[in-house]
């Protein structure tokens, strides 16, 4: 059995309950440590999934790296390996694929709902029943939907919040939003002296619609995150379908 490539680009930004879910369905894997200075394989052919992560850079950051995990994803995409993008790793997904990343008009920091936009491929994607749904956000940028690809969740804030690109037999699969985050994250990083700095600051430029402080974010952190796992679960699962060993 191929191993899926987990790419990680920070060091407080891991794999979270996209780990604990193929843990959970006897998968392996393979977590690359950008941050720890590991570098991308030239070839996904040694892998049967791409995840990408997130991390507080942006796509569009003067960093090595940057360049070459994006032709990492379009090699996957060439030997017929689906990839799954969380925030960040959305973008480099839809940078692969064509697609712009620009800042966003507002910062989104904490838990905040997305609606259905396509409401058969949601359907697919996250299972029946939902037509909204709270999920865990930080990020200052934003993609542009790919050619080909097709959006399912947007927001009020930010308008593409995950979309699909179809491939025969699999799917890629990006998401703005942090789909993977666990309690323990959440608390990790709202610990971060960063992210009151961060919550202050958008606070001063826009009013903050979009941001919730670090001690709101941590309000009910369990039952929040237990909510999302079931909508992660589907979507993990719809994408490991594409999965081929």
């Amino acid at each position: 059995m191929k191993p899926i490539a987990i790419v990680q680009h920070e060091a407080d930004v891991g794999p979270g309950n996209f780990e604990q879910h193929l843990q959970a369905r006897g998968r392996s894997y393979e977590v690359i440590r950008i941050d720890s200075g590991a570098a991308l394989p030239r070839s996904a052919a040694a892998f049967a999934g791409v995840c990408s992560l997130g991390g507080n850079m942006s796509v569009n950051d003067p960093l090595p790296w940057i360049a070459d995990e994006i032709a990492f994803l379009r090699d996957a995409d060439a030997r017929r390996i689906p990839v799954i993008g969380h925030c960040l790793g959305g973008q480099l997904l839809a940078r692969a694929f064509g697609g712009a990343v620009t800042r966003a008009p507002h910062l989104e920091l904490g838990w905040a709902p997305v609606t259905v936009d396509d409401a058969a491929l949601a359907r697919e994607w996250l299972g029946e029943g939902w037509e909204a749904v709270e999920l865990f956000h930080w990020h200052g940028d934003t993609f542009e939907i790919p050619p080909g690809g097709r959006r399912f969740l947007t927001g009020p804030h930010c308008a593409n919040q995950a979309f699909v690109v179809p491939r025969p037999g699999y799917d890629h699969v990006g998401m703005q939003f942090h789909i993977e985050m666990t309690p323990e994250l959440v608390r990790s990083w709202t610990a971060d002296p960063m992210a009151a700095q961060e919550y202050e600051r958008e606070l001063a430029r826009t009013g903050g619609p979009a941001v919730q402080s670090p001690q709101e974010m941590v309000e009910e952190v369990e039952p929040r995150a237990a909510r999302m796992f079931r909508v992660a679960a589907h979507l993990y699962d719809r994408w490991l379908r594409g999965v081929r060993d």
